[in-house]
């Protein structure tokens, strides 16, 4: 392999959109073509950026934000264009089966480059940044806090998980990626077996992306036991506040394991160290292990915020108080805790003796006990409620059940006996996907409707939202539940072939799920654009639209920096609720607002995003000098930061009480709004109370 100082490894070999010309087969195309949307893409942005002078806003209120609520809509923003490769990925791939009985057009590398990126994506870029985004937005409103505990390291954080989104995008158009899996387990993505640049994206991109959700875990576990308001005891804290500060006790727990297993895989490829190989005593499932005690708690990371999620949606869209609320909050636990102890399910069929297989395969099965606690609790909540069938009960009641359909195939696989069956088969892909999309995907969706105007000032259409639902819904079922059957008849997973022509029918159902999923996407972005076209109509300043009964509801919309006037002191769990059913919301004191230093901008982050990502690329082409440039620039740029001095910015007492004034000026003059109408352009975010409820 050629190598010089100045390129490393790098050639023009390695870059993707050149590929065509030379070999002009469809697999080579169609990963041509790829490169260039990703190429014109950016291009398009920068010129838009440039037509609508919007470089100014972007870079002096945006990228050097320390905003919880701006870092949050960043995090979604991020996870939004990941997902959107994310799925087209995933129709290319349903595209390449239902014609691989006849070989396919994709060739075998590359369906197994494009296996490997979905997952990485879909897992690590866009359920953990969405998820994360939501706990930016949510967590320090629902606690009565100004912002998380360490605003500039919650900017880091996203930096960090840039840099890895990033690389996995740069791999599209030069050098290509692993062809290994999501798992990317050796010794398949070992030097020997690949030794081009592939392997080390992933290997960079997970290992510095696993830096940024480390920090997270931190900054929000820090943020939720120290930054709560007066009042606001444990048992009072919102279920959504609950499920976050268990995702950070993981996040801290599980990445370790995690960046370990980068860095030791990282160290095989360069240094020629053996950790996972056989030769000079490695081992593979050293490998296995380490990854699967992130990888089975990763399950939970991306499912207690969904959890969270539905737990608010079921009390709100019902108009009752959320039933069971400390079996929720005890289940939550127990599955935080029993995550740490099922992890080699992932490998029954690794060799392991039967009383290993069967201890595991028991702490499989009792962790779903306190998850049909909690669809047991969502039920209970919506029966005999005053339900509307807005956007987020479709996705309540898809997820509900898919997820109990995929909970009674977990415990199937819980048995070993089984497992060792179906472990290789498509029956898997079907159980994961009915786990996760259903009990994230749909979470995350539901979540962008209801607080949505919140932090933007107007709501989403409901008319678009409902059909986004209907067809998230539908593509879901029609796309993955036939693979149960396939994988029952013994089609494999991960294969790019197969030889009978009984998996047909399956196949091609498959993939017309696959474009209803393509249709459910566009119809999304669609919703966007219907929605700010019409914003004005759909405006609510009132910040309430939907009689929320939590302290993120009691602001205004969009919400000003400061987040409250005055931190709010609380006696209950739904203390705005029981302020607007008593009339004692929307009170002014103008005695008690004190001017607010909010925490100064920085560029740190933007920092870690560029340059982690020129270190990241530098690494994967053995570009040394330019790896150690930016890392040097990144440590210092940290280093000088500790001395520079903090200059708060002061938001004076005046503005406060004006943007207060207006708020709850508007609030006494307004009609409230009955929740029959809510979806109507009369409703500002005045929200009645439901007539009989109780908190």
């Amino acid at each position: 392999m050629n190598e010089s100082f100045l390129f490393g490894r790098l050639s023009l070999s390695d870059f993707e959109p050149l590929k065509i010309f030379h070999n002009p087969d469809l697999s080579t195309a169609i990963g041509s073509i790829a490169s260039w949307i990703v190429i014109v893409g950016v291009v398009a942005v920068l010129g838009l950026l440039t037509v609508k002078r919007w470089w100014g806003p972007l870079f002096t209120q945006w990228l050097n934000t320390t905003d919880h609520k701006k870092i949050g809509i960043m995090y979604l923003a991020f996870a939004g264009i990941m997902f959107t490769r994310g799925v087209l990925e995933g129709v290319v791939m349903r595209a390449h089966l239902m014609t691989s009985y006849e070989k396919g057009f994709l060739s075998s590398e590359h369906f197994a480059e494009l296996f490997s990126t979905h997952g990485t994506i879909m897992i690590f870029f866009v359920l953990m940044p969405a998820l994360i985004g939501l706990m930016n937005l949510l967590v320090p409103l629902q606690i009565g806090a100004r912002d998380v505990a360490f605003p500039k390291l919650n900017q880091i954080s996203l930096g960090f998980t840039v840099v890895g989104g990033m690389l996995i995008m740069i791999s599209l158009v030069i050098g290509g990626f692993e062809t290994g899996g999501w798992t990317a387990y050796p010794p398949f993505t070992g030097a020997t077996f690949q030794p081009g640049p592939g392997p080390d994206y992933w290997v960079w991109a997970i290992g510095l992306s696993g830096v940024g959700s480390l920090l997270s875990g931190l900054n929000f576990a820090v943020t939720i036991y120290k930054m709560r308001c007066p009042g606001m005891t444990f048992m009072r804290m919102p279920l959504f506040t609950w499920t976050a500060l268990c995702t950070s006790i993981l996040l801290i727990f599980a990445l370790p394991p995690l960046t370990a297993v980068t860095l030791m895989q990282a160290l095989d490829r360069y240094l020629d160290f053996h950790f996972f190989t056989n030769d000079l005593g490695g081992n593979m499932m050293n490998y296995a292990n380490m990854f699967w005690m992130f990888g089975h708690p990763e399950v939970y990371i991306l499912i207690l915020p969904a959890f969270g999620i539905y737990s608010e949606i079921s009390q709100t869209f019902s108009g009752k108080v959320l039933y069971g609320y400390v079996s929720l909050v005890a289940a939550t636990m127990a599955i935080a805790v029993l995550s740490f102890t099922v992890w080699l399910h992932h490998f029954f069929t690794m060799g392991q003796s039967s009383a290993i297989n069967a201890a595991f395969g028991i702490a499989t099965m009792l962790i779903a006990i306190p998850t049909g606690v909690k669809v047991y609790v969502w039920i209970a909540t919506l029966w005999r409620g005053r339900v509307r069938l807005r956007t987020p009960i479709v996705y309540l009641a898809g997820f509900i059940v898919f997820f109990v359909i995929g909970g009674y195939t977990g415990v199937m696989l819980a048995n070993p006996t089984i497992n060792f069956a179906v472990h290789n088969s498509q029956f898997v892909v079907a159980h994961f996907h009915n786990v996760l999309l259903p009990g994230s995907l749909f979470a995350i969706l539901a979540a962008i409707y209801t607080w949505f105007p919140k932090f933007f000032g107007f709501r989403l259409d409901e008319t678009w939202s409902l059909r986004t639902a209907y067809l998230f819904v539908a593509g879901f079922a029609v796309t993955f539940l036939p693979l149960y059957a396939l994988g029952l008849m013994g089609y494999p997973r991960r294969s790019p072939a197969f030889d009978d022509p009984a998996f047909i029918p399956y196949v091609v159902v498959s993939f017309v799920g696959a474009l209803i999923l393509v249709s459910a996407l566009t119809s999304f972005f669609v919703t966007f654009l219907v929605s700010v076209r019409h914003r004005d109509e759909l405006a609510v300043p009132g910040g309430d639209p939907w009689d929320g009964w939590t302290l993120e509801w009691a602001s205004p919309a969009p919400v000003p920096e400061w987040n409250f006037a005055v931190i709010p002191q609380v006696s209950s769990r739904h203390a705005f609720g029981i302020e607007k059913m008593s009339g004692q919301a929307f009170q002014f004191d103008i005695d008690r607002i004190e001017p607010v230093d909010l925490p100064a901008k920085s560029y740190i982050g933007l920092a870690i995003a560029v340059f982690g990502t020129m270190m990241g690329f530098a690494l994967v082409f053995w570009i040394w000098w330019l790896a150690a440039l930016s890392l040097l620039v990144m440590v210092g740029y940290g280093i000088a930061l500790g001395f520079l001095p903090d200059r708060p910015i002061r938001i004076s007492a005046e503005e406060i009480a004006r943007v207060e004034r207006r708020w709850i000026e508007a609030a006494r003059s307004e009609n409230l709004t009955r929740r029959e109408d809510e979806v109507s352009p009369t409703n500002h975010g005045y929200a009645a109370p439901i007539a009989g409820a109780r908190a």
